[in-house]
Order: C-alpha cells, then structure tokens, then sequence
C-alpha cells in the first residue's frame, strides 16, 4: 500500500469540502448557518462485527456514512460534514481503500455531505473504521428520545427485521433469491429530509433492534409502550422467512428506520408528508414503569428475554 499522506492527497482530498480546507491542516473550520443548533454523532464499524471480511468495500464505506446519517436524522437534523478515522492492516490492497473512497464518493453526491478532516494509523487486527458527523437544526427544534406523551402513538418508517435477516441469509440460515435482503444489510437507507419536523414529540433510529431502541424512549420519556407484533410492517421477503424469524425482526439491528412518537390523530398527515417512505403506526405509549410489551395476535404479551443487540 502506497504511503500515509500520499494516499491522503490521492484518494481523501478530492472528498474534501473548502471547510476542509484541502485537509492539508491539523483541524477543519466552519460556521454553522444562523439560527441553528449544531448536531454531532460518531458511529464505528469494525471488520467481523459491523461488516464481514468480503463485503465489497464501497457498500462498508457507505453504510459507514449512513450508519452516521441516520443518527443526524434522528435528530431531526440536515447532515453537513464528516470526519472520518480509519485503522487498515499493511496488507489491505490498495484497490479496497480505492473501492472504499468511490463508496465515500458516491454518497457524498448523494446526501450533499462533504469530508472535513480525519486521522489514519494502522492495525495488526480488525479493520475499524470511524465517522462523526455534523449536521444542524432550526434552534432548539431538534427531536430527542425524551418527549413521547402517554397516548402518543408508536410509529415506525420503512420495514423492520430486514438487516438482521439479510445477515442471516449471508450465513445460509434464510433464502434470499433476489438479493433484498442483502442490500437492506449492506445499504441501509437512512431517513434524512422527511417534512415531518412539527409532528413529531421524540425519536430514536432502529440501530440496535426495535424493542431496544423503543426502550430508549421509554426510559428517557418515563413511560411504557404497547405494540402489537402483527403491526411491525415486514417486506415481503421478511414474509417468505416465516413466522419464526419474529423475534429476530423485532431485536435485530442494522434497520435505520425512524422510530418515534407522535399523536395518532396526525397520523394521515405524517404519511402524506413523508410519502414515499411508508409509515407504520405499531402501538402507543402507556403509562406505567419504562418497558416495551409485545402483544401476540391473541392480544398476549410475548416472552422477550432480549430486547436487541449489545457489544457486551
């Protein structure tokens, strides 16, 4: 692999933006617009844990990106600039780290972001790879976890469950003839720029699985949450899985779909102004202690001895 900081001259500087200032100084500079609050969130991914070892490397450098815009979404937030860290072995090819800044490059266009700065080193392990990511919001207009109301409704973007069968059917557990479940996991698509600012009380992105992420507001808005597991919309690749991947859909990771409360009697607003992407109402806020329960299709609780994924 060519040098240290020819390859920052060669691959990362034409991602840079002029805040990055041709990324030939120690640290970046911008002013956010006025009137905004600035928005800032770092996601990691490592070889072997958020991305397998023969992804292709353009779709690991996007989901990296994305993993970062979903969160700057969940705020409520426009995505700006990103720093970007990454950790490669001596002997990872150079054409990887050339398909990994094409995938950089092409999302870049895609959600009008721009790279600002970094750092590089390498590693005897894992490859690892980190972005943190700043995005703004009208002032003190930006979503939190905190905020759902008892009688809010639970709504859900997109389909949930797909990643977590996407990486069941990279190990041969699940069929996926077409490829959908593979994109879903390799190239989620994060929910930037849905109009639905006003209507919304708190939100959380679906990164660590549903009823975990839910739990998130639960706890943070002080109260319980009611969803019924015939509501959680699935695709219909999810459909031909069968029933007995629910509970893989309901704590599985990697979705990037928004989670959040609002009042159902917006509910026909929220799809009109997020259309295409669907909405799903799934539940609502109760009171009682912070905990999500999952109602079966006879209306009973179901046994979740596992809400979603943790690294420890």
């Amino acid at each position: 692999m060519s040098g240290e900081f020819e390859r920052i001259a060669r691959l990362f500087a034409p991602l840079a933006s002029a805040e990055g200032l041709g990324l030939t100084d120690d640290a970046a500079i911008f002013v956010p617009p006025e009137g905004t609050d600035l928005v800032i969130t770092v996601d990691q991914m490592v070889e072997s844990i958020h991305f397998l070892a023969d992804d292709p490397a353009n779709s690991v450098a996007r989901k990296l990106l994305r993993r970062n815009l979903s969160d700057i979404a969940a705020m409520g937030a426009t995505p700006l600039h990103y720093l970007l860290t990454t950790a490669l072995r001596a002997e990872t090819p150079e054409s990887w780290l050339e398909c990994f800044v094409t995938g950089l490059a092409e999302d870049q266009q895609l959600f009008n972001i721009s790279l600002i700065g970094g750092d590089s080193t390498s590693t005897i392990g894992p490859i690892s790879l980190s972005v943190t990511m700043f995005g703004t919001v009208a002032r003190g207009a930006a979503w939190h976890r905190r905020g759902a109301r008892i009688g809010d409704a639970v709504f859900v973007t997109g389909t949930i469950g797909d990643a977590a069968l996407g990486l069941a059917a990279a190990h041969g557990k699940v069929l996926d003839p077409n490829g959908f479940l593979a994109v879903r996991r390799l190239l989620p698509e994060p929910r930037v720029g849905l109009h639905i600012h006003h209507l919304v009380h708190a939100c959380i992105d679906v990164s660590d699985g549903l009823i975990q992420d839910l739990g998130h507001i639960c706890r943070q808005s002080d109260c319980g949450a009611l969803i019924e597991a015939a509501a959680v919309p699935q695709s219909e690749a999810a459909r031909r899985a069968g029933d007995q991947w629910l509970l893989t859909r309901l704590t599985g990771g990697d979705d990037y779909e928004l989670l959040f409360a609002a009042p159902a009697e917006v509910e026909i607003m929220l799809r009109a102004a997020a259309a295409p992407v669907s909405i799903t109402r799934i539940g609502y806020f109760v009171e009682g202690p912070p905990e999500v329960v999952v109602l079966d299709n006879a209306g009973k609780p179901l046994p979740i001895t596992r809400g979603g994924w943790s690294h420890f």
